[in-house]
Formats: C-alpha cells, structure tokens, sequence
C-alpha cells in the first residue's frame, strides 16, 4: 500500500506516470569494467524494451460503454493513452450483455489475441474473474472496483490485483458542498443499489447532514432513488421531472449514464446537478446547459490505471499482485487523494476552495469519519435533514 500510495504522490491524478531509471554511484579506472557495465547496461535496456513490447492491454467493458462519459470511458481513455505514449498495443472489447458468459467470452476472446493484461471496470466482473483468473496464470488482470466479497470464493492469485474506492468519502463531500453552497432540496439518483453506489448515497446524505447541523438548519430534503439500472430513459427522466418540479434544486446523478436522465430534467427548470467518477461538467454543461454541474465525486480512476500499468511495464507487479487495496484520502493535500472535488465545483461564499482544503484536512486527520456500512438504510444517516427514500424507481 505504501508503494502504491507513493506512486500516486509522485504523479498526483495526472494523465501519465515516468518510469525512473538508476544510476551506479561507484567508479572504476578498468577499461575491462566499463566496457563490461556498458554490455551490462545495453543488455538491461534491451530487456527493459522487450518487456514493455511484451505488455499487450486490454479493457473490457461492465454495463456501459466507452461512451458513457463515466467510469467505463475514464477507464479506457486512460488505458488509450497510456499505452500510445508507451508504444504498448491495446484494444477494448464490449460483451455482447450484462451475463457472466459473456463477460467471460470478451476476456478470453482478449486473451486468445494475444493481450496478456485485462483491465476491467466495475463490480460485475467479480463472477468472470473467479472463472478466468485461475486458468490464465500468465495473465494479469487488473481490476477497479471489485471487492473481495464481489470475488466469492476466489482467493486472489499472483496474476490479480483490484482496487476499491472509498466512494462514501467523496460522497459526503459533494452533499456537503451543496448545502454550504445554499442547497437544501437535494436528490439522489443512483443507479443500482450496489455497494459502490450505496457508500456514494450514504456519504451524501452524511455530507449534506453534517451541513445543515452546522448551519442550524431545519429544512434540508433529500429526495433518494435507484433508478435499478446504469443508464436514463424515458421513465427515469419523468421521475426527475417530478422531484425537479416539485423544487429539488440539485440532484447527484451517481451510476453510469444515468445522470443524463437528471440533466435532461435539470435543463427544462435551470436545475442543477452533481456528477459522479470524473469531473462531468465540462460533459454535461456542454449538452445540457452550461452552469448545470455544481461539483462531482470524483475517485482516481486514471491514477490508478496509470500507476498500475506503468509497474507492469516496470517489472514491478509483485507490489501489486494478489491484492485488493481501498484507496481514498492519503493526504492533507487535496489535489494528491483517490477521491475528491474538482476545480470545476462552483465555488462561493459558503462554500470555498479553502473551506474545501480544511475539510478534506479534517477528514484526512480523521476529525470527520463517514459511515460506509452498506446494511444500513439511507434513513439511518439523517439526523437533521428529512429524507424520503423512494426506493427502485423502476
């Protein structure tokens, strides 16, 4: 973890991270010596650029695409581009449906082209792994988001690693801007009720709490839903219409796609939004209406997938193989965390930048913990604002 974490400090959330290279501090006056340290050095070059042409990446897909402006397209830009600036071959392959069988066949159909590193997505593939993973020990799969519980009876091997986000960190986060920004009828729109996507609600509705006790006020609503998929549709967005026109000022669209549904609603009333994975404002102001976003809850996707892929390329997978590591708040410093607000939240008077840099310092000492036991309801988080669980929307 401590490796890992170092990794991510040196290269903060940037697109890309350098490989380091090392000198020898001893001299010799040996003509033999150094012609020999300079074979030495030609043939560990050599082999370096062998084993980078060797690494052959490729992304699957989960429930979305590489289009969903989300977790599945923030995955496969950053593998896209790493591997271009490291003249590595890659390729992506999307499964044919949501069944395991056919996240394995995308897998396997990788592995018998020739890809020896699958990087995949979200919670889902936790079936496909326990199939694949042990019959394919040259491979190394590199996972987000998947748990150890998503992995049931699977141990994992030497050729897996998965990293799990503390989503419930940047979720508080983003509900307690809101109502320091003078937000108090909020909504939640989840995609489904899985983990990932309950810490993200629960640490909502604990941010925007937390908030409104601080403030002295009594009349903060969240309206809170699942709309039981990772996309919008007609039917979602006609729930949202409801709570918009009803006057939720402000709704976290977290899962996937679906915070198109939300957004097409926001747009018909001036509402806003607050996106989810990766800074969505640029997205979602852009088709939308711009101003829409307020924030995001924004975890280290791409650092994550950099700083991986860079020590495979290094030979330096042992630090990361066979584990499953939970990575959140690992500094005072704001700009260097697994989980965050971008630069694009709508700073104001209630809520500044500053004020942002205070709270993750007090998050980070541990003067604020957030609940992240998914057993528990989002009523459970609600002491001083009303919260009206309206359960699946679909």
């Amino acid at each position: 973890m401590k490796k890992f974490v170092s990794a991510l400090l040196a290269g903060a959330m940037t697109v890309g991270l350098a490989a380091c290279g090392s000198s020898s501090s001893g001299t010799t006056s040996s003509t033999d010596a150094e012609a020999t340290a300079a074979a030495t050095a030609a043939a560990t070059a050599a082999s370096e650029t062998t084993t980078e042409s060797d690494v052959k990446v490729a992304m699957i897909t989960d429930y979305g695409d590489i289009t969903d402006q989300s977790f599945n397209q923030t995955t496969y830009e950053a593998c896209k581009a790493f591997c271009e600036s490291n003249g590595l071959e890659f390729t992506y392959k999307k499964p044919a449906s949501d069944a395991d069988a056919d996240r394995v066949a995308s897998i396997e159909e990788a592995i018998e082209d020739g890809y020896n590193v699958v990087v995949m997505p979200g919670y889902a593939f936790g079936a496909a792994i326990q199939e694949v993973a042990p019959l394919y020990e040259d491979v190394k799969f590199v996972a987000l988001d998947v748990s150890e519980g998503d992995l049931g009876n699977y141990t994992p091997g030497k050729n897996f690693f998965s990293a799990v986000y503390q989503e419930e960190l940047a979720g508080y986060m983003a509900g307690y801007a809101a109502v320091k920004l003078g937000y108090k009828k909020l909504g939640f729109l989840g995609g489904m009720a899985v983990p990932a996507v309950q810490r993200y609600g629960y640490g909502f509705v604990q941010g925007a709490d937390a908030a409104a006790a601080e403030l002295g006020l009594s009349d903060v609503e969240i309206k809170y839903a699942y709309g039981n998929q990772f996309y919008g549709d007609a039917d979602i967005t006609a729930a949202m219409d409801t709570w918009y026109g009803a006057g939720t000022e402000v709704v976290f669209a977290c899962g996937g796609g679906i915070f198109t549904s939300a957004a097409e609603a926001a747009a018909k009333v001036s509402g806003k939004v607050i996106g989810v994975d990766v800074d969505q404002a640029a997205n979602i102001d852009g088709a939308y209406g711009e101003g829409m976003t307020v924030t995001s809850a924004m975890k280290g996707l791409a650092a994550t997938v950099n700083t991986v892929l860079q020590a495979i390329v290094d030979g330096e997978w042992d630090d990361y193989a066979g584990q499953v590591m939970t990575l959140g708040i690992v500094s005072d410093d704001s700009t260097l965390n697994y989980v965050a607000l971008p630069d694009s939240t709508q700073w104001a008077d209630g809520f500044t930048q500053d004020d942002y840099n205070e709270l993750v310092k007090k998050m980070h000492a541990g003067d604020i913990t957030v609940d992240n036991d998914t057993s528990k309801s989002a009523a459970d988080f609600a002491t001083v604002v009303a919260l009206d669980d309206q359960g699946n929307i679909k």
